[in-house]
């Protein structure tokens, strides 16, 4: 298992949070959010029990779905919804993002 699932659980809680106060302006927002930030931990999942080929689809999916999640939350910020991430979330999406490009290139 990649060392970044811990901290793909605790953005998966960040954003589960955060989807509480955008579900009150936009409830389709809130629950692509849900989807996206759980895509995250699912794929890294099963890309750490898969093979080299299916490993790095999987790994891609979740570099995709993380990139959306964090859209999701900076449009979410922008329009007044949430306030913007704090240092500690950006610093996760990051870290994420980061070591699931380097997992597939």
């Amino acid at each position: 298992m990649l060392k970044i699932y811990p901290v793909a659980i605790e953005m998966v809680r960040d954003v589960t949070v955060m989807c509480g106060a955008i579900a009150k302006h936009d409830a389709d927002l809130a629950k692509q959010l849900r989807r996206s930030s759980m895509s995250v931990v699912l794929n890294i999942g099963e890309g750490s029990g898969s093979s080299a080929g299916t490993r790095r689809a999987r790994y891609e999916s979740a570099r995709g779905s993380a990139r959306e999640t964090l859209c999701g939350l900076e449009a979410a910020a922008a329009v007044g919804y949430v306030p913007p991430l704090s240092g500690a979330q950006r610093n996760r999406f990051d870290w994420i993002l980061g070591v699931l490009h380097k997992v597939t290139h």
